[in-house]
């Protein structure tokens, strides 16, 4: 891996310093600012965004691309905590799933280049997705079984709908902002589809 430091927050074989933890922080959120506007953006612009030295950067990040890779990565850990943060196995199906909404919702629409970055199949960021797909299908199997979804429902296909729904709601310019709001909106949606309410 190309990365030269671990990801904040994450337990690595040698700990960065404080200091160090912080100017990744740094540089990982001016990153996702800066390539969100300009996907070409230079590690240059990374690093005066960051407010760090370009020696900083290239310290850190052997390359352009492992910089990259680290965002994606360090963004799918984030992902992947507000999942957990729902409670996805203990919660109620219909409070777990209106939880993990809203917190997707959150970490989706602040992180939303780095979750758009196409990932190598073998890459971290990758293997959390997959997982977090695997995880949303269990949701769904635990609301299925409590009667809110059909019985016959291909449960992987109801997943694919609730990622289009989150998307949808995240590129509407007219949709409220609120992630709660949203969130009920997206569940509703998802359960009852856009007929009549009987």
């Amino acid at each position: 891996m190309a990365y030269l430091g671990g990801d904040v927050g994450e337990t690595a074989a040698q700990p960065l310093r404080a200091d160090a933890e912080r100017s990744v922080r740094a540089i990982l959120e001016a990153a996702e600012r800066v390539l969100a506007e300009d996907p070409g953006a230079s590690m240059e612009q990374i690093a005066a965004a960051a407010g760090v030295a370009r020696t900083t950067i290239h310290r850190r990040f052997a390359s352009r691309q492992a910089l990259i890779e680290a965002l994606a990565s360090s963004a799918a850990r984030r992902l992947a905590r507000a999942v957990d943060d729902g409670r996805p196995d203990t919660a109620p199906p219909l409070v777990a799933m209106h939880r993990i909404t809203a917190n997707v919702l959150q970490v989706k629409g602040a992180w939303a280049f780095a979750l758009g970055v196409a990932q190598d199949p073998d890459s971290e960021a990758a293997a959390l997705q997959r997982d977090i797909a695997v995880r949303c299908v269990a949701v769904l199997k635990r609301a299925q079984d409590a009667g809110l979804i059909a019985p016959d429902a291909d449960l992987d296909w109801v997943r694919r709908v609730y990622y289009a729904l989150i998307g949808e709601s995240l590129h509407g310019t007219d949709a409220p902002t609120d992630p709660d709001t949203l969130a009920a909106r997206i569940i509703d949606t998802l359960l009852h589809g856009t007929g009549p309410h009987t």
